[in-house]
């Protein structure tokens, strides 16, 4: 049976959503990758207990986690808290999301619909053995679904003791306000948008949408933090035959142009003289920002949650730091 270390919370930084009382760690473990069929259950399972015993109290899925086996993902984390996580469920929080591509016909494909929201609650819940999760999500925005109905499906969710809190994902600004101004009406426990965000992907801070959340109480829960690896040591030097630009299985190999690597290396440079790696001051970048409640950071063996986990050590930056890496992203 699972014994998680009695201190962990010792170890993590906590955060506030927004103005909500949920606080969770600033750190988040996200089970996009390695977590599905195919994967090895044993690593995945030892990834998901690294995280606990280091803090991480937040685990982020969504319905077509696993794909090509969309909820492959949700059944082996529900295996998972069958086998001696679950007695610790009042100490996770657990998210998940609904709206790309999940079934066969109109109901199951990329939308907001009711309908959509609603079924593929009911399954993900099943497929993990749970009665609610913490954080249901709107996966990514529809513009053939009026905001009304995709807000008052999330709504009723919340309602009907599925989900504590709501939030989208993949918003921008624009859409959040009037996402907002429903919720606001509803009174629906809205908290957190999930976007992609890095120092080398700063399109929030471009449209104004960390600025907006942060004004309006909504946190930020940020996606792909080192931008598919490269915000790692790995491609400092070249590109590994057994990396992810190597085997072909990611589209941002384009971007590792030579002026690419040379800022990377300089990036490289400010971390080692803080005493971090690039990965770990990647993600204290990201936590500088003050809409940013969480940093979600994905793992394929245990050693990387390890050097998330360590980023926050050191989140503070001096002026110099801060200058020096604006100029070079």
């Amino acid at each position: 049976m699972y014994t998680p270390d009695d201190k962990r919370y010792e170890k993590m930084v906590y955060k506030r959503i927004g103005r909500s009382g949920l606080r969770i760690s600033a750190i988040s473990l996200g089970l996009w990758q390695n977590f599905g069929f195919g994967s090895s259950f044993e690593k995945a399972e030892q990834m998901v207990h690294t995280a606990f015993d280091n803090g991480i109290n937040h685990f982020d899925l969504a319905n077509n986690y696993g794909h090509p086996f969309n909820g492959s993902a949700e059944e082996n984390f529900g295996k998972i808290l069958d086998r001696g996580l679950r007695q610790f469920r009042d100490e996770l929080c657990i998210s998940t999301k609904a709206g790309y591509e999940m079934w066969d016909g109109t109901f199951g494909d990329r939308n907001g619909s009711r309908k959509y929201l609603i079924a593929s609650l009911d399954q993900s819940l099943k497929r993990m053995g749970l009665e609610y999760v913490d954080i249901f999500y709107h996966h990514v925005y529809d513009p053939d679904t009026p905001l009304e109905e995709t807000a008052l499906a999330l709504d009723q969710c919340v309602r009907s003791g599925k989900a504590l809190y709501v939030g989208i994902s993949n918003y921008n600004r624009e859409n959040t306000a009037k996402m907002r101004e429903i919720f606001k009406e509803l009174k629906t426990p809205f908290i957190i948008n999930q976007p992609s965000y890095s120092m080398l992907n700063r399109w929030v801070e471009e449209d104004g949408l960390d600025e907006y959340c942060y004004e309006e109480g909504i946190g930020l829960a940020v996606f792909s933090p080192l931008e598919q690896g490269l915000l790692t040591d790995r491609y400092l030097k070249g590109i590994p035959e057994d990396s992810r630009i190597g085997r072909g299985a990611t589209w941002i190999g384009s971007r590792l142009t030579d002026d690419m690597r040379e800022r990377l290396n300089k990036l490289n440079d400010i971390a080692a003289a803080r005493g971090q790696k690039l990965s770990q001051m990647a993600v204290a970048w990201l936590l500088n920002n003050k809409a940013v409640s969480t940093v979600l950071a994905g793992a394929s063996r245990p050693e990387q949650i390890l050097d998330n986990v360590a980023a926050v050590q050191k989140l503070g930056f001096t002026d110099d730091e801060l200058k020096a890496i604006r100029e070079l992203i």
